[in-house]
């Protein structure tokens, strides 16, 4: 009985390993490319606002 639901149980573990896989892959891929388009903004001179300081920029979020 049991051998006649493994290909099934085989096949979607499969499937998940695969889809899990093709995750992990599409965020590495994203992140490289967020990471590339942050880098040519620096070089235009385009800075985070993070990067900003003072307390005129912790003082307006900590009103939200």
């Amino acid at each position: 009985m049991q051998a006649d639901y493994f290909a099934f149980i085989a096949s979607a573990y499969g499937i998940s390993a695969l889809a899990i896989l093709a995750l992990a892959l599409w965020v590495f891929l994203d992140a490289r490319a967020q990471r590339r388009a942050l880098r040519m903004l620096e070089a235009q001179g385009i800075r985070r606002r993070s990067e900003a300081g003072g307390p005129s920029g912790h003082a307006a979020e900590a009103g939200r």
